[in-house]
C-alpha cells in the first residue's frame, strides 16, 4: 500500500480506500469479508455516507476492536426517510442522523464531510443556515477531527473551499468527468451515457478547481473513478475502447492534490481486484492512449501523465508542471507551501538541458522546454 498526506489535515491515508455505499443491504458475512479485505491490503481510509443504520453497525462490528487502526469519513446531512436516502438540511434530522454514526463508531468521527454540495441551493442550505455551525461546533467538541464536503460540481466546490472552512474535499474525478464542460450535471450521465462529441479536453474549471485544491491544501478524496462502471463497459464507454480499473485509479491519483481513491467494492473478490493496480506494470496503468482517442486539442496541456520520463536531468517533470500550474493562477502571490514543495524536488526546471527528448515522447505535444524556463524563472531555480 502507498499511503499520502491529505492536504492540510496532515493525515496519511491509503492511496487506495475504500467506499462503503455497495455493502448495504448485504448480508453480514459478505461486509465482513469485504472489510477484512480491505484491512489486510492496508487500508486505512473508509468513506461511510450511507444513513441507514443496519449497514453502519454492520461495519462498525465488522471493524471491532480495529475501529482506532483507520480513519472514517462520515458524512453530515445523509438522512434516510421512509428508507430512502436524503439530502437533508433540516437540523433536527441532520443531528439525528449524526450522531446516531457517532455512537455506533465510537463517539468520533475522522472526517465530518458535508454532504452534497452540489448546486446554489445546497451551499444555501450549509452556509447560510445553522448547518455550518453545528459542523463547526462538532470539531470544536472534538467529535470531528476535519471538516470537509462532497461535491460534483467544480464550480460550487471552489466557492465551498474560498469559504476556509474545509481541509478536504470528496469529488468524482476520471476521465470522462473531466472532460465534461462544468455546465454539465455528471448524474444525467450515469442515466443516458456520455457524448463524446461534448468532450472537449480537460474542462478549465475542473482544472481550475484541482489546482486551487493544490493552492489552499485541500486534500482530495475521490468517488466515482470509474464512472458508475461505465468507462470500464465496452457499451457505455465514450473512449474508443474501454478503461481498465489501474488506468482509471492512476487517473485519479495523477491529479493535484488528490490523496485516496475510494472504489466501491462489495466483495473480496473485487477489494483485490482494485489492489491489483500496485502489482501492474506501468504500461498496463498508463491511460493517455484513451485520451488522445477523442480529442485533438488536448495538445499543449499537461495531464501529468509522466509519459516525458526518464529525464537524463533528473527533472520530475509531471512534479515540475503541476507545481508551475498552480504558480500561473497568481504568479505575483505564489503561496510558500507551493514554492517549499517545488524547492524539495531534486531538480527544478532550471536543471533542463533542453535536449527534448520529453517533448518527443509526450503525447499532447506540451512544449515542455519552455515549461521548464518558465518554472525556473518563477521559482527562481
Amino acid at each position: 500500500m502507498e499511503f499520502r498526506k491529505l492536504g492540510k489535515t496532515g493525515k496519511n491515508v491509503s492511496a487506495i480506500g475504500l467506499g462503503c455505499e455497495h455493502l448495504d443491504l448485504k448480508p453480514y458475512d459478505q461486509v465482513k469479508e469485504t472489510i477484512d479485505a480491505a484491512f489486510a491490503c492496508g487500508v486505512n481510509l473508509f468513506d461511510v455516507f450511507m444513513p441507514g443504520r443496519e449497514v453502519r453497525e454492520n461495519i462498525a462490528k465488522a471493524m471491532g476492536g480495529r475501529r482506532r487502526d483507520v480513519m472514517i469519513q462520515g458524512h453530515i446531512g445523509a438522512t434516510d426517510i421512509n428508507q430512502q436516502y436524503d439530502i437533508s438540511r433540516d437540523m433536527p434530522a441532520v443531528k439525528k442522523y449524526f450522531e446516531d454514526l457517532l455512537r455506533i463508531f465510537g463517539g468520533y468521527i475522522d472526517f465530518g464531510m458535508l454532504f452534497f454540495i452540489d448546486s446554489e441551493k445546497d451551499y444555501q442550505g450549509v452556509f447560510e443556515t445553522g448547518f455550518i455551525e453545528y459542523a463547526e461546533q462538532l470539531k470544536k467538541q472534538g467529535y470531528i477531527g476535519h471538516i470537509g464536503f462532497s461535491s460534483h460540481n467544480p464550480e460550487i466546490a471552489a466557492r465551498v473551499i474560498d469559504t476556509g472552512v474545509p481541509e478536504l474535499m470528496m469529488f468524482s474525478v476520471n476521465p470522462a468527468f473531466d472532460m465534461l464542460p462544468s455546465a454539465e450535471y455528471v448524474f444525467d450521465h450515469f442515466e443516458k451515457g456520455f457524448g463524446s462529441d461534448m468532450f472537449k479536453g480537460i474542462d478549465q474549471k475542473r482544472a481550475q478547481l484541482y489546482k486551487l485544491c493544490t493552492q489552499k491544501q485541500i486534500g482530495v478524496t475521490v468517488m466515482k473513478a470509474f464512472g458508475a462502471g461505465k468507462l470500464l463497459a465496452k457499451e457505455h464507454t465514450p473512449f474508443e475502447n474501454p478503461l481498465t480499473v489501474p488506468q482509471c485509479i492512476h487517473y485519479a491519483l495523477s491529479r493535484p492534490s488528490v490523496a485516496s481513491v475510494l472504489p466501491g467494492c462489495k466483495t473480496k473478490d473485487e477489494m483485490m481486484d482494485v489492489m491489483r493496480y500496485f502489482d501492474v506494470s506501468d504500461e498496463e496503468r498508463d491511460y493517455t492512449g484513451a485520451l488522445s482517442c477523442v480529442r485533438n486539442d488536448f495538445r499543449g496541456s499537461c495531464v501529468y501523465c509522466s509519459h516525458c520520463q526518464p529525464c537524463p536531468a533528473n527533472i520530475d517533470i509531471a512534479a515540475v508542471m503541476k507545481y508551475l500550474d498552480i504558480a500561473r493562477l497568481d504568479t505575483n502571490d505564489i503561496p510558500p507551501g507551493v514554492r517549499a514543495h517545488y524547492n524539495s524536488l531534486s531538480s527544478g526546471g532550471g536543471a533542463c538541458i533542453a535536449c527534448k527528448s520529453c517533448e518527443e515522447r509526450c503525447p499532447f505535444g506540451v512544449p515542455i522546454i519552455s515549461n521548464m524556463e518558465e518554472a525556473a524563472a518563477l521559482f527562481g531555480s
